[in-house]
């Protein structure tokens, strides 16, 4: 009886005891850190690094963004996936981690087991950009008609084999029978440094990455892949005004947490994520880079991202995308 009676208070201590350990997160001698899977400078970047420090305000705990890119994001996601479940490491992501899956055959990782999704951070468009000296007009059909009359002579790049930017890329050049030599790199800083700089043509890369280099004048924005014209860039026509349709794609941008991560930690940590996203700083931000973030609840995100997960292997398929 004594035996019994002291193993339930030693149950009950280590119960207590593991139950004021999550409910005491985060702790202020101990930093957050977001893995972003992508090189900085990147869409990644530019909605993670703004979440981070307004979320570091919320939690009166400092965040540490930790870049990890390659491989179209897999590797940090790999990385991610074999942190201590914690609280205090968080996966930062994109759509692109609902095409890896039918992209490489051999992830050491599964998104949809190894992590849990807390919320879209953002949603941004892709828009067609060309550095302005490499073809004789910047306007759409004329820059088809020269690809098409030069098959071979142009490439675009992308942020890595398997990613959104190169899949709108492969589904370009398919919807509108034209060869265009795929670059991959590793991230958008990269791909579009290069494209400024005049070493590859063109890029199909996401509002929130070119935004800048649009503004300054660096590149010309030709095209936006979205229904409907974006609010940031009104002048902007979109790929169906312009005569090519269904070509209407959309990268979105994600916060997970490592599959094991207290319950108590990913409501709280998703209700603050949800308060920073409504902040007049981050909408601002966000629609300065003509993004949105949809409010979905957890459960909704993971229906959602199963579903992007069937969309884009179909786009593989169909296209005959492969890791160059």
């Amino acid at each position: 009886m004594f035996k019994k009676t002291l193993l339930l208070l030693i149950t009950s201590v280590i119960c207590m005891s593991a139950g004021a350990q999550s409910s005491s997160w985060p702790s202020s001698s101990k930093p957050i850190t977001f893995i972003n899977p992508f090189p900085p400078g990147g869409a990644v970047d530019a909605f993670g690094r703004p979440l981070a420090k307004q979320l570091s305000t919320q939690l009166n705990d400092s965040i540490v963004v930790d870049n990890r890119g390659g491989a179209g994001g897999t590797l940090g996601a790999a990385v991610a996936a074999k942190m201590a479940p914690d609280g205090y490491t968080w996966l930062l992501g994109a759509v692109h981690h609902s095409i890896a899956p039918s992209m490489y055959a051999n992830l050491s990782y599964d998104i949809t087991k190894d992590f849990e999704p807390i919320a879209i951070i953002g949603s941004v468009p892709h828009v067609i950009v060309v550095n302005p000296n490499k073809f004789p007009k910047n306007d759409l059909k004329s820059i088809i008609e020269e690809i098409r009359k030069h098959p071979g002579k142009y490439n675009y790049a992308s942020t890595g084999n398997g990613t959104s930017q190169h899949l709108t890329g492969e589904l370009f050049k398919m919807q509108n029978k034209l060869f265009i030599t795929h670059i991959p790199y590793r991230g958008t800083g990269p791909a579009l440094q290069d494209v400024v700089a005049g070493q590859v043509d063109m890029m199909f890369d996401t509002l929130a990455g070119a935004a800048p280099f649009i503004r300054n004048g660096q590149l010309i924005a030709v095209a936006v892949t979205t229904q409907k014209r974006v609010d940031a860039f009104p002048n902007l026509p979109t790929a169906q005004e312009l005569g090519i349709s269904n070509f209407v794609v959309s990268s979105w941008y994600a916060m997970w947490a490592i599959k094991g991560t207290p319950k108590d930690v990913i409501e709280k940590m998703s209700a603050e994520v949800q308060i920073a996203l409504a902040s007049p700083e981050i909408k601002e931000r966000w629609a300065s880079m003509g993004a949105s973030a949809p409010k979905m609840t957890r459960q909704e995100l993971a229906v959602f991202i199963n579903q992007e997960i069937v969309r884009w292997n179909d786009v593989v398929k169909k296209s005959g995308a492969k890791l160059d």
